[in-house]
C-alpha cells in the first residue's frame, strides 16, 4: 500500500551544462503542446486515500466523479486511473454505465484494512489503494494504461486531472493535501478552471452516487433557496454571496432570473432569483451560471411605498457553467401548488416583512413569495378582468374551478371576507406581446400561462415567457329595458374625464350607449366631467362645451332631446385629472313631462338650504337649485361636492343628489407589505357619507315621503361604513339588493366589485321599482368609461 507521504518534487530536474539545452528544448515542447481545456461535462469532483486508516470516516477509498454537462455521458470504455505523487507507473480501474446530467459517480477501491462505514453503493469498483496525502488521478477515456510518465495531465484521452498534497503533476497547481479524515473535493462540482489549486479543497468526505439522496446537482452553498429564505426579506440581505448557481428560465432587458434545478422539499423557500445586471444580460435561457453578487430587496416604486419587495442579486458577476435543460415550471391549481381561496394573511399586525408567520400553506402574500422568481404554469386560465394598456390580464387557473363566487359573466366578485387571492395577473414584461389584447372578462387563451412569477405595482405578476391568444368567450355588452308608463328611470354614469378634447369617437361611443343600451333615462347623475379644455391647466372652469357635445351626440343617436344642470368648481379645488376641474351635474329628457323645478342656481362654495314650503303637494324647497352640499366643509376638500337638483315628474317632487365621492388613492394594495391593508381613504369617504345623511335626513324632517335618490360613483363597497351611513339614514342601497354573482359595476386587478350606487328614500323603496346594473365597460377591452353606468325604473307614489 502506498501510504508515504512523498518530498516535494519538481515537475522536471535538470544540472549540469548538458540540462540548459534539455530545458529550452522542454519549453520549446510545452509551448508547442495543446492548451488546457475545461473538461464541457465529466469531472472528478471528490478523492479521498485514507479510507480503512486509522480514525477514517470510510472502509474505503473513492473517486467521485460529477457530470456538469446538460446531458449524459457514456463511460463504457472509460478508467480511472492512479499514481502515486511522483510515480510513473499507474494503476487502472475500469468504468461502466453512463453518468447523469447533475449527478454524481462513486468508484469504490482499496482499504487500509480498519474500521470506518461502508460508502454509498458504489457505481463502479477497483482494487487500487489511494494515498491519503499526495496523489494523481487522471480521468481517461479509454482503459489503456497511461504512459506519460510524470507529465500526464495533459495528455490524449486524459479528460480531466487532480494532482493533491506534493504531486509533481497538477493542472496549474497542486491542490491541498488530504489525510485519513480529510477528502479533496471540488467546492463547486460544476466548475472547473483546470486549476487544481482553486477548484479544490480539503473537507470531510461526502461520497455521493449516482442514486444518492438529495439533490443530484452537487451545488455549493449558498443555493438560492438559502438567499431567498422562507419570508418576504432574504436571511442574507445586504449581504455578498458567491457561486449561487441555477439555470437561466427568463431575461428581460436589465435582468434575468434563473433557478435552482434540484428543489428541496419545502415549497416555503423559493428556488427562483432575479438576477439585476442593469442592462441587457449576456446570458441565455438555458445557460447554466454561477453568479457572484450582493443581495438586494428592492421595493418597486421606491422606500415609501406599501409594495413588498423582490430579492434580486445586484452588481452581479456571471460565470457560464454550460447548459442544462430549464426546470419544469411548478403547476399552481389543480395537480400542483392549490392557491389559499379567500385568506391573504390573517397574521400579520402590520408590516408582513417584520411581523406574522410565514405560512404559504395559508397565507396567500407567502403563497406567492414563496414562489418569487419561480418558473410556474398556470393550467385553463380564464380572464376575469380585461386587457388593459400596460399587458396585464388578470387571470383564475383551472376555468375557475377553485374560485368563487363567479359572476354570471365570467369574472369574480369582492366580497368583505373573499378578496379573491386565487387571482394571478399575467403581463408581458419578458416578452413583449405574449398578453394579447382585446381581452375581455369570460374569455380564455390557447394554452396554459407558462412565465416567471414577479411583483411590482402592488401585485404579484405571472411574466409570460411563451405567448398566448385569446380565444374569445361569449360575454356580450347588456342593455336594459326602457321605462314602462307611468315610471321614470333614473341612472348613474361616470363618463371617465369627458372633455371636448377627447375624440369624437367617445362622444358617439357614451351616446350609443345612453340611447340604446340604458334606453334613454330619464334623468342620469354623471360624473367625471370635465371642464371646456380639458386636462390643460388653465383658468377655465365652464364645461358648457362638454355637455353640449355630449346632448348633440346623444340627438345623432336617435335619442331625445336632453338638458343639463351642473355648478361650476373652483378652480383646481375638486381633484381629480389635474387641470380638468371634473364635477357631477345632471342630463334630464325634456320629452317625457319631466321638468327640472324652478330656482336659482347655486355657486361653488354656496351650500343649498332646506326650506319648508308650507305646500302639502310639494312640502320641501331648495335654496338653491341647483345647489352644492355643504361644498365648504373639510369633508370635501380637494374632493367633488355633491350635486343635489329638485324635478317635477307627473307634477311630483323628486330630489336626485348626484355624487362622486372621495376616491381610493392613497390606500394599501391588496398585496402589499401591510396586512391588513391600510384604508386611509376611508376616512373622507366617512365624512361625507355624514354630510349627504345630514342633508336627506333635514329632509326627510320636513316630509318624511320626500322622494330622494342618491346617486353617484361613491367610490365604496355596498359593505362599507361609508354606504352603511347613508342605509341608517334611512335610505335603500340597490346594489346590496342583487344576488353577489351580479353585486358589481366595476373590475379591477380582475376583482368585480361596487363603487357606483343608486340608493332610495322609504317612500321610493317601498314603491315597485327595478333596478339594473347594465354592463357595457368594465368587462371589456373597449370600454368607453372604467364604470358600468345602472339604472333605476321607479314609479313615483
Amino acid at each position: 500500500m502506498d501510504r508515504v507521504i512523498s518530498p516535494p518534487a519538481r515537475r522536471r530536474v535538470l544540472a549540469g551544462v548538458g540540462a540548459l539545452a534539455l530545458a529550452a528544448a522542454s519549453l520549446a515542447l510545452a509551448a508547442a503542446s495543446p492548451a488546457r481545456a475545461a473538461s464541457a461535462d465529466v469531472v472528478v469532483s471528490e478523492v479521498y486515500g485514507g479510507g480503512g486508516n486509522s480514525g477514517a470516516p470510510y472502509a474505503n477509498d473513492f473517486v467521485e466523479l460529477y457530470n456538469r454537462g446538460g446531458a449524459p455521458v457514456s463511460l463504457s470504455g472509460w478508467s480511472v486511473q492512479y499514481a502515486s505523487a511522483s510515480g510513473t507507473i499507474w494503476s487502472v480501474t475500469a468504468l461502466s454505465g453512463a453518468i447523469q446530467p447533475g449527478r454524481h459517480y462513486l468508484v469504490k477501491l482499496g482499504s487500509g484494512g480498519g474500521g470506518g462505514a461502508a460508502l454509498p453503493t458504489p457505481d463502479a469498483t477497483g482494487s487500487t489503494n489511494l494515498s491519503a496525502t499526495s496523489g494523481k488521478i487522471a480521468l481517461v477515456t479509454s482503459t489503456a494504461k497511461l504512459t506519460c510518465g510524470a507529465d500526464c495531465d495533459r495528455a490524449a484521452g486524459v479528460r480531466d486531472f487532480v494532482g493533491y498534497g506534493s504531486a509533481n503533476d497538477y493542472e496549474t497547481a497542486p491542490a491541498a493535501s488530504g489525510s485519513n479524515t480529510l477528502a479533496v473535493a471540488r467546492a463547486n462540482p460544476a466548475t472547473d478552471t483546470d486549476d487544481n489549486a482553486a477548484d479544490f479543497a480539503a473537507g470531510s468526505p461526502t461520497p455521493s452516487n449516482s442514486s444518492a439522496g438529495g439533490d443530484a446537482c452537487g451545488y455549493p452553498s449558498p443555493r438560492i433557496r438559502d438567499v431567498q429564505g422562507a419570508s418576504h426579506l432574504s436571511p442574507r440581505n445586504g449581504q455578498q454571496v458567491s457561486g449561487v448557481r441555477g439555470v437561466v428560465t427568463a431575461v428581460r432587458s436589465t435582468g434575468f432570473w434563473f433557478q435552482d434545478p434540484c428543489p428541496d422539499a419545502d415549497p416555503a423557500t423559493s428556488e427562483g432569483l432575479f438576477v439585476y445586471t442593469s442592462s441587457a444580460p449576456t446570458v441565455q435561457v438555458g445557460d447554466e451560471v454561477s453568479v457572484n453578487g450582493t443581495v438586494t430587496e428592492y421595493r418597486p416604486g421606491g422606500s415609501t411605498t406599501a409594495n413588498l419587495t423582490v430579492t434580486e442579486l445586484t452588481s452581479p458577476t456571471m460565470t457560464r457553467l454550460g447548459t442544462k435543460p430549464v426546470p419544469a415550471p411548478t403547476v399552481i391549481g389543480n395537480g400542483g401548488r392549490v392557491p389559499p381561496a379567500s385568506v391573504i394573511d390573517d397574521d400579520a399586525t402590520g408590516d408582513v416583512e417584520a411581523s406574522g408567520t410565514f405560512d404559504a400553506a395559508t397565507d396567500a402574500i407567502d403563497f406567492y413569495e414563496s414562489l418569487e422568481g419561480m418558473r410556474v404554469q398556470v393550467n385553463n386560465p380564464v380572464a376575469v378582468g380585461p386587457s388593459n394598456a400596460y399587458g396585464e390580464i388578470p387571470v383564475l387557473g383551472d376555468d375557475g374551478a377553485n374560485a368563487s363566487v363567479r359572476t354570471s359573466r365570467g369574472g369574480i366578485v369582492l366580497r368583505q371576507a373573499d378578496p379573491n387571492p386565487e387571482r394571478i395577473i399575467l403581463d408581458d414584461a419578458v416578452l413583449a406581446g405574449s398578453t394579447p389584447a382585446g381581452v375581455n372578462v369570460g374569455d380564455h387563451f390557447s394554452g396554459p400561462a407558462v412565465g416567471v412569477i414577479d411583483y411590482s405595482f402592488g401585485n404579484f405578476k405571472l411574466e409570460l415567457t411563451a405567448a398566448l391568444a385569446r380565444v374569445a368567450g361569449s360575454t356580450g355588452k347588456e342593455t336594459t329595458a326602457p321605462a314602462g308608463s307611468g315610471e321614470l328611470s333614473v341612472a348613474t354614469f361616470n363618463v371617465e374625464n369627458l372633455d371636448p378634447t377627447d375624440p369624437q369617437s367617445k362622444f358617439d361611443a357614451l351616446a350609443q350607449q345612453i340611447v340604446h343600451n340604458l334606453a334613454s333615462p330619464g334623468i342620469i347623475a354623471v360624473e367625471e366631467v370635465q371642464d371646456n379644455d380639458g386636462p390643460a391647466n388653465t383658468s377655465v372652469v365652464d364645461a358648457d362645451q362638454t355637455w353640449g357635445k355630449l346632448i348633440t351626440a346623444i340627438s345623432n343617436a336617435g335619442g331625445p332631446t336632453y338638458d343639463y344642470r351642473q355648478v361650476n368648481p373652483v378652480d383646481d379645488a375638486d381633484g381629480g385629472e389635474p387641470g380638468g376641474n371634473i364635477r357631477v351635474g345632471f342630463l334630464f329628457r325634456t320629452d317625457i313631462g319631466l321638468e327640472f323645478a324652478p330656482g336659482t342656481p347655486g355657486g361653488p362654495t354656496t351650500a343649498v338650504g332646506v326650506v319648508s314650503t308650507g305646500d302639502p303637494a310639494d312640502p320641501v324647497g331648495l335654496t338653491h337649485n341647483p345647489g352644492r352640499i355643504d361644498p365648504t366643509d373639510p369633508a370635501f376638500d380637494n374632493s367633488r361636492k355633491p350635486l343635489v337638483g329638485k324635478f317635477r315628474f307627473g307634477g311630483k317632487p323628486l330630489f336626485v343628489i348626484a355624487n362622486h365621492w372621495n376616491s381610493k388613492g392613497g390606500d394599501d394594495p391588496l398585496f402589499g407589505r401591510y396586512q391588513p391593508p391600510r384604508r386611509p381613504s376611508e376616512t373622507q369617504r366617512g365624512q361625507q357619507a355624514q354630510v349627504v345623511a345630514g342633508f336627506i335626513q333635514q329632509v326627510l324632517a320636513v316630509d318624511p315621503q320626500a322622494r330622494i335618490v342618491v346617486a353617484g360613483d361613491l367610490n365604496d363597497f355596498e359593505y362599507s361604513g361609508a354606504v352603511q351611513t347613508l342605509v341608517d339614514a334611512g335610505l335603500t342601497d340597490l346594489p346590496a339588493s342583487l344576488p353577489d354573482a351580479e353585486r358589481y359595476t366595476y373590475v379591477y386587478e380582475g376583482n368585480s366589485q361596487v363603487l357606483d350606487h343608486i340608493l332610495l328614500s322609504p317612500s321610493l323603496a317601498g314603491a315597485p321599482h327595478g333596478y339594473d346594473v347594465v354592463h357595457v365597460n368594465a368587462e371589456f377591452a373597449d370600454q368607453t368609461s372604467d364604470h358600468d353606468p345602472q339604472v333605476a325604473r321607479l314609479t313615483l307614489p
